[in-house]
């Protein structure tokens, strides 16, 4: 409690007072008493509650969230022409009268939702966008007073401000920026650059009438129930499309790894073929070298090759060579029974023509 509601109070008091001691004097009076000392009572209390309804209508204490605008009787103009500044002031009492406006930060709310706005129900924003589609804005104007315009503001608007002022310039201004977008823009692509003209051009429009914006917040957009299920069967369709790419997608990997393991297959059965056929050649190149060489050999030996034959023969094989230039007819050797499992051969040398007799 400050000084000068303290002041108000005994001003307050004393007048009770003044009328007690005047109801006790006539009640006095009219049983035939004396009054003098009464009267004394009356008129010095009466002469303190003047005294105190005086000073406590003159002290002003001004908040340090509020100016004080004067209105004076005794100014040229109606008022002064300076706000009071936060802490005691005097004015002239019964001709000057101080109408207090808060300087501190308000919020005006335009809602959809019944109860957070200043106005009860539904108090969103309807507005068409560029391609017709309606809309609906929550918004919210945080603003406060300008402190050197608070006479400016009083002479035009008084304490209507709010709602004379701050709302209906904030709908206009926001039905005409949301107009210059198309649906789509309003809520995705284009929502931060539509908040930022709408902020800025209604901050101009308060400045010119002594208040200053603070911020502007774009609460929330709502369409109307045929655009909301139109958008909600782009969103499903959007979705199925995705999963229909995520699906052709996935058989194009499993496509591409099919044909990665069948061209490594198909590069390993190459690799593979090379490998043999390299390998052949190698082989054939070497048995080609092999019989060569032994062409070479039995040009050199033309014997080896009988020699090797005989070499080759099982080791229970007999074997008698007989030249085949032999002149004479040799008688063959007894041949004996010998073991089943032993077998002789006998090579005879093609037989020698015996001469013819001399004549």
């Amino acid at each position: 409690m400050n000084v000068a509601s303290v002041l108000q109070v005994l001003a307050s008091l004393s007048w009770l007072v003044f009328i007690g001691v005047l109801v006790f004097a006539g009640i006095s009076v009219s049983r035939g008493r004396k009054v003098k000392g009464a009267v004394s009572i009356v008129l010095i209390v009466g002469a303190l509650a003047i005294i105190l309804t005086s000073v406590s209508a003159g002290l002003v204490f001004v908040q340090p969230d509020e100016r004080g605008v004067v209105i004076s009787a005794l100014a040229p103009k109606g008022y002064r022409e300076a706000g009071l500044e936060p802490g005691l002031r005097w004015i002239i009492p019964y001709f000057e009268n101080v109408v207090f406006y808060p300087i501190s930060r308000q919020t005006y709310t335009m809602s959809i939702a019944s109860k957070e706005g200043q106005l009860e129900g539904d108090d969103s924003i309807a507005a068409r966008t560029f391609d017709g589609q309606e809309v609906f804005v929550d918004a919210s104007i945080i603003y406060s007073i300008d402190t050197a315009s608070v006479i400016e503001l009083h002479i035009q608007w008084q304490g209507r401000y709010s709602t004379d002022l701050i709302r209906p310039l904030s709908r206009g201004i926001i039905r005409d920026i949301v107009s210059q977008y198309k649906v789509d823009q309003v809520y995705s692509t284009k929502r931060i650059e539509m908040t930022t003209k709408i902020s800025d051009e209604l901050g101009r429009k308060l400045a010119e009438n002594g208040l200053l914006l603070y911020d502007f917040v774009l609460r929330n957009i709502t369409f109307s129930p045929e655009y909301a299920a139109s958008v909600e069967q782009k969103q499903i369709a959007e979705q199925q499309a995705q999963q229909a790419k995520f699906v052709v997608e996935q058989r194009k990997q499993e496509a591409e790894q099919a044909r990665q393991v069948a061209q490594g297959k198909a590069d390993s059965a190459v690799i593979q073929a090379q490998g043999s056929a390299k390998a052949r050649l190698i082989q054939a190149e070497a048995e080609s070298n092999a019989l060569k060489l032994i062409a070479d050999a039995l040009k050199t030996s033309p014997d080896l090759l009988t020699y090797q034959y005989i070499s080759n023969l099982a080791p229970g094989i007999q074997v008698m060579l007989l030249p085949n230039n032999n002149p004479f007819l040799l008688q063959l050797p007894t041949m004996e029974p010998r073991a089943p499992q032993e077998s002789q051969i006998v090579i005879t040398p093609e037989p020698t023509p015996l001469p013819s007799p001399t004549p």
